[in-house]
């Protein structure tokens, strides 16, 4: 670790890895060792080198490593999207590493689909539980009329089952059921039958405990195995690991599990330009292979398999979910600091808080899109 002594920006040494970085913050309102919360506080001068060589992955790595430091991450990163230093501050050569992989390889074949829930999912539920709020909901609240995270996050889920129009009786299968939020809330609340499935051993043990006494079935299962017939079918936060080779596959196998006349909601982060790629910082540390689909990836897998029935953006109401779940983390950190290291602790902050200033810079976004299986009649969704 370096120190956490921030030079004074007279003491720093007059290289070119300095000047050049300097030159791309100018005018972005982001300045070294600045007063402002969100300026970089460098406490090692190799931090620039790193940068400069590696782009938005030598950012993060440094920033774990303690070689700079800075109060809000969220709103100096808002500032250098804003700026445009996103793409740039990809280095070429990760970014056609990537491109060639994915490409070349199906990063989210069934052979790898399990990385990323090792990798992340799997790290501790001590650490999501006391992160997240009481649903154990690991993607975006619904902040219309909520005042907390619980409420955003209740409401997230009400609105997904009003949209799917949940029925005591209906049989629903939730792709990629995380620590069973949903499938408890349409079980609990609407008498479904709800069957989940995920690739993440401690989400499945936790949803499964949860979910006991519920008619509530738990698999540890790629949604490519899968067989039977659901009256709806939801996707939250999951559709941001199954990789645009796959996003044929992944509709096809909604179209042969969805009934007749069903009713499926996709809930995923979006991105605003097509593309093949993924921060690559992201990619190492938070998950593997992941990719942001953009409105052509999701609208040419799915066109002639479904009626897109509505297509709603709350991407705003990520910025508030993720800032909110930092303020927890930070809260909880001393009661599980002892089950973590100190790298950790900067990874996660770091992860939080950047993906907070992509949401306000608007670079990302949040989409809920509604298909059904060419059902009679007019749908209305509500909001």
């Amino acid at each position: 670790m370096a120190s956490n002594t921030a030079f004074d920006s007279s003491e720093l040494p007059d290289t070119r890895s300095r000047r050049l970085a300097e030159s791309l913050l100018e005018g972005s309102g982001v300045a070294i060792n600045g007063n402002n919360p969100w300026d970089i506080q460098v406490h090692d001068p190799a931090f620039f080198g790193r940068v400069i060589r590696s782009g938005s992955l030598g950012l993060g790595e440094s920033y774990m490593d303690g070689q700079w430091d800075c109060e809000q991450i969220d709103e100096m990163i808002l500032r250098l999207l804003r700026h445009g230093l996103g793409q740039r501050a990809e280095n070429p050569l990760h970014h056609l590493f990537y491109t060639l992989r994915a490409g070349f390889i199906n990063l989210q074949s069934k052979t790898r689909a399990f990385i990323v829930g090792e990798k992340h999912y799997d790290l501790g539920n001590d650490l999501f539980e006391r992160m997240l709020d009481e649903t154990m909901c690991y993607s975006c609240g619904y902040w219309k009329e909520a005042t907390d995270l619980h409420q955003a996050q209740l409401a997230k889920l009400d609105l997904a089952a009003r949209k799917l129009g949940l029925e005591p009786g209906m049989k629903v299968l939730d792709i990629g059921c995380g620590w069973g939020s949903f499938a408890y809330h349409a079980a609990k609340h609407y008498g479904c039958e709800v069957t989940g499935i995920t690739i993440s051993k401690e989400q499945a043990a936790y949803a499964k405990e949860r979910c006991e006494g519920l008619p509530v079935e738990i698999i540890l299962e790629d949604y490519r195995d899968l067989t039977g017939c659901f009256d709806r079918i939801v996707s939250i936060g999951m559709f941001e690991h199954v990789g645009h080779k796959n996003y044929p596959t992944y509709f096809r196998a909604v179209k042969n599990l969805l009934a007749e006349d069903g009713l499926f909601l996709l809930h995923t982060i979006g991105s605003n330009a097509t593309h093949v790629g993924a921060d690559p910082w992201i990619n190492k540390y938070i998950f593997p292979n992941g990719i942001l689909p953009s409105i052509v990836q999701l609208v040419k897998p799915s066109e002639e398999l479904f009626v897109m029935e509505d297509w709603q953006n709350f991407g705003a109401d990520y910025d508030r979910t993720l800032m909110a779940w930092h303020a927890n983390f930070e809260s909880a950190w001393p009661s599980v600091s002892a089950n973590y290291d100190e790298r950790t602790y900067r990874m996660f902050r770091y992860y939080l808080l950047i993906c907070a200033g992509a949401f306000r810079a608007r670079d990302i976004q949040l989409w809920q899109v509604v298909f059904s299986n060419r059902r009679e009649g007019r749908y209305d969704a509500p909001r």
